[in-house]
């Protein structure tokens, strides 16, 4: 019988392909060795494979292979500022951006009724930066050196990028800027804080704002590329006189619109000229998420 000249599993795999084995199907003169090799070719065969995964022949219950059972979700849909993949479609566009439909903390908002309070001012640490300019196709992206970053209070958040948006997403009173820039900031933990230079165009005609036309002369040739600048730009340049501002909490105002993220929005708005206002709307005329429900949040402004 099998046990009496084959290993024990061998015979077990024998039992497997077969079932008992019987005297006529191994005469005593068949060797071990030659048994082997057929059952090594036998090995090889993808119906024997998938006969030994699943000896028993039923179907398998999803639970037993999830990975089989669960097959990978498809990528988001791609987003944008208009028709259906616009901002009153993002939270249909994927399971990740849900928020963008349902969250109850969404930016943009129009800030009224604020709260004027003696609020902690903001302690900048930006600096002489080298930087690089990014078409997104959705939007101007500039990515600073690492190195800059501000602090409210014992929390410090580091400089994480610098994206442009016409016209401004937040409103004061109603009121609309020209431009904005929205400068995304990170601290230790992972929390978002989020800076908010609202533009206006100057009266002035030669009125530039210098690091913006920094900025702008690196703007790429051509949409997904990226253009380095070979001499750094002064960040602390970009910051408004007076210092005072506004807070709420709010979300980032593109998808996947996490919620959680501190917003501060400079209340004097920067001066820039029509020359600078029209790279801009050239490119990107309107990539702006309409202003979202205030929903009884709490708005503080500086005295």
């Amino acid at each position: 019988m099998c046990k009496s000249f084959l290993p024990a599993l061998l015979c077990a795999l024998l039992l497997t392909l077969g079932g008992p084995v019987r005297a006529q199907e191994a005469p005593p003169t068949t060797s071990p060795a030659d048994l082997r090799k057929r059952l090594a070719e036998e090995l090889d065969k993808p119906e024997t494979q998938r006969r030994l995964a699943n000896p028993s022949g039923r179907l398998l219950n999803p639970r037993d292979n999830p990975a089989r059972a669960r097959p990978k979700p498809p990528p988001p849909k791609p987003w944008g500022y208009a028709g259906e993949v616009g901002p009153e479609h993002w939270g249909e566009l994927s399971p990740e951006f849900k928020l963008c439909a349902v969250g109850t903390r969404q930016s943009p908002i129009d800030l009224r009724d604020t709260l004027k309070v003696d609020q902690e001012p903001i302690q900048f640490d930006y600096k002489p930066t080298l930087f690089s300019v990014q078409d997104t196709g959705r939007t101007l992206l500039i990515k600073p050196e690492p190195g800059s970053s501000l602090s409210l209070g014992p929390r410090r958040y580091e400089l994480q990028a610098i994206e442009a948006r016409m016209p401004a997403e937040i409103r004061l009173n109603g009121e609309r800027h020209d431009m904005a820039l929205h400068l995304l900031h990170r601290d230790a933990e992972g929390r978002l804080a989020m800076l908010v230079l609202l533009m206006q165009r100057a009266q002035d005609e030669g009125a530039e704002q210098g690091v913006l036309q920094r900025f702008w002369a690196h703007v790429p040739l051509e949409k997904q590329l990226s253009e380095r600048a070979s001499t750094a730009a002064d960040l602390a340049q970009l910051l408004p006189r007076e210092r005072g501002y506004f807070a709420f909490m709010g979300s980032l105002s593109t998808p996947p619109c996490t919620e959680g993220v501190l917003w501060l929005v400079m209340r004097e708005p920067l001066q820039v000229s029509e020359q600078q206002l029209e790279v801009m709307r050239r490119l990107y005329p309107n990539n702006a998420r309409p202003v979202q429900p205030a929903g009884g949040r709490v708005v503080k402004e500086s005295l």
